[in-house]
């Protein structure tokens, strides 16, 4: 077990978190707030291993579909002040037994911070592991579909009164559909609490250790900063990644779409990639990379685009004319399995191509 018990802790831990977010994973300056406060009221945020859970022990995943961005309103006036609280309540009265632990749904500023501001004040640890290693846009991406483990029970609550709870659902297409309507008709977001999970479970699904990744990453990124070095080889070495780009942010398009943010980015080449373009498709997070119009990052591979500080930016911050290096890196192996490419592979998001892992689309640089 350790614990984030210093504000330079979590300023690392978040640095890390958004930087496997991918572009999406929740607004960071969120995700930090809500874990500065947390230590502020006193509260411990403690991580555990999956090794430290009994056989018996139950875990669930608490995370949020939509947005929280300040910008965003709900449609109706806020009933509920706390839906995280309610749906983690609910859930244990569903389950009629008391949670032992959290576990992150994905890797992102704010979306690993949730679990953990939930189980500091429910006075539970987090698992050092989460359900998909980066960030990423459907439930269809949580690894508990691999082994056909189903996300329901699960509580669906909204700030503007819906308490829903989802004994079984048909499909994972139909949980998706419920829980974005959920969200859109509340205007901003709809707190969920599902995938209950005990060890034996957890063991098959869990991407490990991506807590402690998390901390790894930001800290090399700040350290590399205070050394004077090079902070974006700093976090590529961190992740056993690469370079890919760097460039000028040329355009960026995007729209929401049931409740995705989709767009397109491209970014013009700067230094030893002058005169090359680089374009990402974003559904949320990036998901599929070219350079020069040839693939350079496919999914469920990651890809990340840093300030020159080695700061991750998060797509809602993406501007013209911003500097930016693009990062990229291995998923994890689970994710590459046939049954992980069905659901996050190039065809799952409708592009006509074979996946081919990142470490062989970069040889060819």
């Amino acid at each position: 077990m350790f614990e984030l018990s210093n504000a330079r802790d979590i300023e690392d831990f978040i640095r890390g978190a958004t930087l496997l977010g991918t572009g999406g994973g929740g607004d960071p300056k969120e995700g930090l707030k809500l874990l500065l406060d947390s230590l502020n009221q006193g509260n411990k945020l403690r991580v555990i291993s999956l090794e430290e859970l009994d056989e018996e022990d139950v875990v669930v995943s608490p995370y949020y579909v939509g947005t929280i961005a300040p910008t965003a309103k709900t449609r109706k006036p806020v009933k509920i002040s706390d839906p995280t609280k309610v749906a983690f309540k609910t859930m244990e009265e569903v389950l009629g037994k008391e949670v032992s632990a959290v576990i992150a749904c994905e890797i992102g500023g704010l979306n690993t911070a949730i679990p953990f501001y939930i189980g500091s004040k429910m006075e539970l640890p987090v698992i050092d592991g989460d359900l998909l290693g980066r960030s990423a846009p459907e439930l269809h991406q949580c690894s508990c579909h691999i082994a056909g483990f189903p996300m329901y029970p699960s509580v669906m609550v909204s700030e503007t009164g819906n308490l829903i709870v989802i004994r079984k659902y048909s499909d994972i297409d139909d949980y998706e559909a419920l829980a974005r309507y959920v969200s859109v008709l509340a205007g901003r977001f709809v707190a969920v609490v599902d995938t209950p999970l005990t060890k034996s479970q957890l063991k098959k699904v869990i991407v490990p250790s991506t807590i402690s990744l998390s901390l790894k990453v930001g800290r090399m990124i700040r350290e590399s900063r205070e050394k004077g070095s090079n902070p974006v080889e700093a976090a590529a070495e961190a992740l056993n990644g690469w370079i890919v780009f760097e460039g000028v942010v040329r355009s960026f398009k995007w729209k929401d779409e049931g409740g995705f943010l989709i767009g397109e980015v491209e970014v013009k080449g700067s230094g030893r990639w002058s005169g090359r373009s680089l374009k990402s498709w974003i559904k949320n997070e990036h998901i599929f990379v070219w350079l020069d119009d040839d693939p350079i990052v496919m999914p469920p591979d990651i890809f990340a685009l840093l300030k020159p500080d080695g700061e991750p930016v998060t797509n809602s911050e993406l501007k013209e004319g911003m500097k930016v290096y693009g990062i990229a890196a291995k998923a994890p192996e689970i994710w590459r399995t046939p049954k992980g490419l069905e659901l996050f592979g190039p065809r799952h998001f409708g592009f006509n191509y074979d996946y081919i892992p990142v470490e062989e689309l970069v040889s060819r640089l």
